[in-house]
């Protein structure tokens, strides 16, 4: 098991208990991380907080990752608390509800908008204000989260995918960028797992079905086999492994048909 004794982290884009970065944040803490956790809006506040009891001594801090000036206290605060910074784990993402219903060619330039800003700059805005945290401690590990929809269409997933993708070309880019600083960026493509954003996307049981009967293994995943990933690409074990897209997906994405 990996050892995150000392270590500090800080866990974005938790919803709820079904929340992969929830996961991901349980099994920080279980090896001994302390971690900073975050909620968007009061709308979820109680489920984070209610989570975070059940980790040790944990910072529970609003940040709604679109805004620059609640990324400056967020990290102004943990800079405080922490002197430091190890681990970032980036699980933000969102699309309004219009932009995963309409036919994608309907997308429209403010959907497209809020879209890519949440969902793929905000690492880049992290990334900038973790880099000097994680070189004063001689280097740190940034995991994001994706999904095969940014190299392939699937239905009603629309500009999700396209901001997936952008993504992905963010971690290739921050992990060319970073790595002078000792700091790795790694992406976790992960299969469907029935989350709370998931839940947006029209046909998602059918995604699961197809997914449970194609994928090499004939079955799906769950969260806690992407924690056990993130706990990799976060510790010593990757020390190597930077600009990295590792899919959890139970080999789905190595099939054609």
């Amino acid at each position: 098991m990996t050892d995150l004794s000392g270590r500090h982290g800080v866990v974005v884009g938790i919803a709820n208990k079904r929340s992969i970065a929830w996961s991901i944040a349980q099994a920080a803490a279980n090896a001994g991380a302390r971690l900073a956790l975050t909620y968007q809006d009061v709308r979820l506040e109680e489920n984070v907080q209610e989570l975070a009891a059940l980790t040790r001594n944990p910072l529970v801090l609003p940040c709604d990752v679109s805004h620059d000036d609640q990324l400056d206290r967020l990290f102004e605060r943990i800079d405080r608390e922490f002197g430091g910074l190890d681990f970032v784990v980036h699980g933000a993402a969102f699309a309004p509800k219009a932009e995963l219903t309409a036919p994608f060619a309907q997308t429209s330039r403010e959907g497209f908008r809020i879209t890519l800003d949440v969902s793929a700059y905000s690492l880049i805005a992290m990334a900038r204000r973790a880099q000097p945290l994680m070189a004063r401690q001689g280097g740190g590990s940034i995991v994001t989260l994706t999904f095969l929809g940014s190299e392939r269409v699937f239905p009603n997933y629309n500009v999700m995918g396209v901001a997936k993708a952008a993504l992905e070309a963010s971690v290739r880019y921050l992990a060319y960028d970073l790595g002078r600083d000792n700091i790795r960026v790694n992406a976790i493509s992960a299969g469907p797992i029935r989350t709370l954003a998931a839940t947006g996307i029209s046909g998602f049981s059918e995604i699961l079905k197809i997914h449970r009967d194609r994928a090499p293994l004939r079955r799906n995943i769950d969260a806690v086999e992407v924690a056990d990933t993130a706990m990799f690409l976060i510790g010593p074990d990757s020390r190597g492994v930077t600009g990295e897209i590792l899919h959890v997906d139970a080999g789905f994405h190595a099939v054609g048909i």
